[in-house]
């Protein structure tokens, strides 16, 4: 693991990280790489026993499958991506949806598949056509979940109002993860109104994100999850460098003093919110 951040101390309590990206090697950025055996094994060294690997187009939806079912310390979640939908119809129009939303359906029903996900909005890489498409596949997505009783997670980028209204107007299901919240705290209340939890990544931990932190405040006990969005979201003091389920505890560190409560308590309620939203690991 040479060049990549140090391993900090870990947690007396294991917690999930609840959203990660073991396929993507941050290599043409910083030129670095974990095997998935390395990245897991570093994790569980410091408490992170468990992880949420999520799969965001056919192909790696298909990887995060194989993955899944080779370990236990892994549970999959598939979808494509709100980004990739749009991709899709951009260069080979609707058959190439209609056809990676056959796959993935397929890919979902796999017992190691706890949810549907990474589906949502995101306005902040997608203009014009392409949103009323992102649109389209957030509510087969949705349906989706609801078919298989699976977990919805969203992905949610400058796209608030368009998701919670989609939510509300064409019905979610049982169970709803908010990936890497960006949200402020009047949404964490609309959405712990609605039972839907909120996972919280490194950006939690940047000077800049008061707003953020007046959010995480706001979440109930048994709502709060944490979650890296590997290689992406690098918690400080490492931000900008590549991230791995390994820096899980400083997000949690972080967390535990922004709401005031101890760390393994809050590690406690991580671990019993991840089975809540994704079934027991």
């Amino acid at each position: 693991m040479k060049g990549l951040p140090e391993i900090p101390v870990g947690l007396t309590t294991p917690v999930v990280d609840t959203h990660c990206h073991l396929d993507i090697h941050d290599s043409e950025r910083a030129g670095l790489h974990m095997s998935v055996d390395e990245a897991l094994a570093a994790a569980a060294g410091v408490g992170v026993t468990r992880v949420v690997q999520v799969g965001c187009d056919v192909e790696s939806a298909r990887w995060s499958v194989e993955l899944a079912n080779s370990r236990d310390d892994v549970v999959a979640a598939v979808a494509l991506h709100p980004n990739e939908a749009a991709r899709l119809v951009e260069r080979g129009g609707r058959p190439a949806l209609e056809a990676a939303y056959d796959e993935i359906a397929s890919l979902a029903r796999h017992p190691k598949v706890r949810a549907i996900g990474e589906t949502g909005l995101d306005y902040f890489r997608t203009k014009g056509d392409g949103q009323e498409i992102q649109r389209e596949s957030f509510r087969w997505h949705i349906d989706l979940a609801i078919e298989l009783d699976k977990t919805l997670v969203i992905h949610d980028r400058d796209s608030h109002d368009d998701v919670l209204e989609t939510l509300e107007k064409h019905g979610a299901p049982s169970r709803v993860v908010f990936h890497c919240f960006s949200g402020d705290a009047a949404m964490a209340r609309h959405c712990a109104e609605r039972g839907w939890f909120m996972s919280f990544a490194g950006v939690v931990t940047f000077a800049s994100n008061d707003a953020l932190r007046e959010a995480l405040v706001e979440v109930p006990d048994d709502l709060v999850l944490v979650e890296t969005d590997a290689p992406y979201l690098t918690p400080v003091p490492h931000r900008g460098a590549t991230n791995a389920s390994y820096l899980v505890p400083l997000t949690v560190r972080s967390m535990a003093e922004t709401r005031g409560v101890d760390v393994d308590e809050l590690s406690a309620a991580l671990w019993r919110n991840a089975e809540s939203a994704f079934g027991a690991l």
